[in-house]
């Protein structure tokens, strides 16, 4: 499979970061829709997602080569080559996190509230991501056949290229990417639910997400270790047990407005900062 797009003679535009940008732009399509409904400040908006998106790209690549950091040693040059693939989701999150957490404080927003609105958009970013590491020939799992595979309906421009050193392999790219769909198709329903609480969503994601990777990690080849702990199966742990604790921690409280993530009470506009924000109550 041929991983450029489009070779300009100058440059080459790889299929790998056309499937990352698409996911990036449909993810804050998503965030940016659903925060207008809230009235959530467009330039905290725009620098809270773009600070975000760069340092999350940051994160996952560094994520990714200090587990595999043997080979970079020996071939640093390698260490900026992001097109050839190796941008680590665990590591991304990790590190847009800490810088949200940080900016929702410091311009005094929810930041649970903030996280139930990204959420949305960044499980159809990473199920639209996913796509890259198809086109890079990477993040597939075991050996199978072909008979297995066309009895499970995987499509067959996908099988073809599954066709790895004259074995055929497990899509498990295709299917993280069709968990995390439905997954973004399950919390468009579940947001709507009227006594959904702040937090909930954000909890749903981490337990969703985490099952996902723990099961489908079993099945792939190129797993990032730490020994012999595939280190994306222990953040998936961590991953349902956090999403658990927001979302019955939050599920016993009372079902007082202050706690539905849909349904508040506006106070009037103040600024902070020059930035205007609506506070709830």
């Amino acid at each position: 499979m041929d991983r450029v797009a489009l070779d300009l003679g100058f440059i080459q535009i790889y299929w790998y970061s056309i499937c990352i940008l698409l996911a990036i732009f449909t993810a804050c399509f998503i965030i940016f829709k659903e925060a207008k409904k809230h009235h959530i400040n467009e330039d905290f908006l725009v620098n809270l997602t773009f600070n975000s998106i760069i340092l999350g790209v940051i994160g996952a690549r560094v994520y990714y080569v200090l587990f595999n950091l043997n080979y970079y040693l020996t071939n640093p040059l390698e260490i900026l080559q992001v097109w050839n693939g190796g941008l680590a989701i665990h590591g991304g999150i990790l590190a847009a996190l800490i810088f949200i957490i940080y900016y929702c404080k410091k311009h005094k927003v929810k930041t649970l509230k903030m996280l139930d609105i990204i959420v949305v958009g960044l499980i159809i970013g990473q199920s639209i991501g996913r796509w890259g590491n198809f086109f890079n020939g990477e993040a597939y799992g075991g050996i199978t056949t072909l008979t297995k595979l066309q009895n499970a309906k995987i499509p067959q421009f996908i099988i073809d290229g599954m066709y790895i050193l004259g074995e055929y392999h497990q899509p498990t790219f295709f299917y993280e990417s069709i968990w995390c769909f439905f997954g973004f198709v399950a919390m468009l329903i579940l947001r709507k639910y009227k006594y959904l609480k702040v937090g909930q969503l954000t909890g749903f994601y981490l337990i969703w997400y985490g099952i996902a990777r723990l099961l489908i990690e079993s099945l792939r080849t190129d797993a990032l270790m730490l020994g012999p702990l595939k280190i994306a199966q222990f953040v998936s742990v961590v991953f349902i047990i956090t999403g658990f604790m927001l979302f019955f921690h939050y599920k016993k409280k009372s079902s007082a407005k202050s706690d539905n993530l849909y349904v508040s009470i506006q106070e009037p506009k103040q600024k902070n900062n020059g930035i205007v924000y609506v506070k709830t109550r």
